[in-house]
């Protein structure tokens, strides 16, 4: 399902095994869209200026203008994968993840500059889908990703974290006559699995790398 995974800042490439139905609401190639190439873009958040139109940006910048496009600031070499089989069913998962725009969801908290953030996601399952089972399966991804923030149990102001405030998922899977894609399927069960456990994975790296850049900030402060 995941192919070759390629980073050449500030690219990161992944390439599926085919074309698959991919539905994002990525920057780049947001909704339905066939391809068998997912990219993600570093950037800072120095680089979107207030009035910056990102999305205008991105589609003149991205290599592949037939790919589903993500931004971040995080730095994408750290980028994890995982992967999970239910029964007949196998699902993979490429994440980047930064914390430092967490939000808890509903009562977000004052904006603010935050480089090392935001959550990144892309999913795939093998498993044929039409496209409301499609719609399903997103939302199982996104709990997935819930639920391994929540792991990491950061507090904020507003409560526990639960993501950030531009976290961008994208899932890939055969179009097909698959109907159901919920908590009590195969398909369900093996997505989130493979989600959860690679944000899980991926948390303490973030929040080791944002120690160390409180702490050098910290230290330079001090000099």
């Amino acid at each position: 399902m995941i192919g070759a995974i390629r980073l050449d800042r500030p690219w990161l490439s992944v390439r599926l095994t085919q074309p698959l139905r991919v539905l994002s609401w990525a920057p780049h190639g947001s909704g339905f869209r066939v391809t068998d190439h997912v990219l993600w873009r570093e950037v800072r958040n120095a680089d979107l200026t207030p009035g910056f139109d990102a999305e205008a940006w991105l589609a003149r910048e991205i290599p592949d203008p037939e790919a589903v496009g993500m931004l971040t600031s995080r730095d994408i070499g750290t980028y994890d994968r995982g992967a999970a089989r239910v029964g007949d069913v196998a699902a993979e998962a490429v994440v980047t993840l930064g914390l430092s725009n967490a939000e808890a969801v509903g009562k977000r908290l004052p904006w603010h500059s935050a480089d090392y953030g935001t959550i990144n996601i892309l999913a795939v399952t093998d498993a044929p889908l039409t496209e409301a089972a499609q719609l399903e399966a997103l939302s199982i991804a996104v709990q997935g990703r819930t639920a391994g923030v929540m792991d990491l149990d950061l507090p904020l102001a507003t409560g526990r974290a639960t993501g950030t405030g531009t976290d961008c998922l994208a899932l890939a899977c055969p179009a097909g006559a698959g109907r159901y894609a919920g908590l009590h399927t195969e398909v369900g069960e093996a997505l989130g699995a493979a989600v959860r456990d690679t944000v899980s994975r991926a948390a303490p790296g973030w929040r080791d790398a944002a120690r160390a850049a409180r702490t050098a900030g910290q230290n330079a402060g001090q000099e």
